[in-house]
């Protein structure tokens, strides 16, 4: 299937909730314990959309199957040219390189917009992730352990640079 990656609109966040939402409830991919709406989703679209980025990646047939974004890293001065960065790609359309293609658009994005380096946290394990991020370049840097509680249990969170 084909697609194309286009910068975020409000009119996307209802389907970027749509597709966040099963990482939040279903697995601890995100700490987050409850999924935003379409509301709070279109703030943060327009909030990191104007910091950093965030794109979205339009099938042929119209749906959005996933997006990419850049926040900030910290909010103290010094790591103003450092960005997180995330991807989710709806398990629809898994495995057809959206990932990489969001993240070989995004990346050149933040370049652009100063940042020099990307963090990425995943949060253990997920293999798929980790293998997604290291072929786009990124290292592993350390471990945060045990730093998050979900689902009954205590989950380490691995971290990952890029520099851009």
């Amino acid at each position: 299937m084909r697609f194309s990656i286009r910068p975020a609109t409000s009119a996307d966040a209802p389907r970027c909730a749509e597709i966040y939402r099963p990482f939040v409830t279903d697995n601890w991919v995100s700490f987050e314990t409850d999924p935003p709406d379409a509301a709070e989703m279109a703030a943060r679209i327009a909030a990191y959309a104007a910091s950093h980025a965030w794109l979205v990646a339009e099938a042929s047939s119209g749906a959005i199957a996933g997006y990419a974004y850049g926040s900030p890293h910290r909010t103290r001065a010094a790591y103003a040219t450092s960005a997180d960065v995330a991807v989710y790609v709806d398990p629809a359309f898994a495995r057809q390189g959206i990932g990489r293609a969001l993240y070989a658009a995004l990346f050149p994005l933040l370049g652009d917009k100063g940042s020099h380096a990307a963090f990425a946290g995943i949060a253990l394990p997920n293999p798929g992730s980790i293998g997604l991020h290291e072929a786009m370049g990124f290292t592993p840097i350390g471990v945060y352990r045990e730093v998050g509680w979900k689902m009954g249990g205590w989950r380490d969170v691995g971290w990952w640079q890029r520099l851009l």
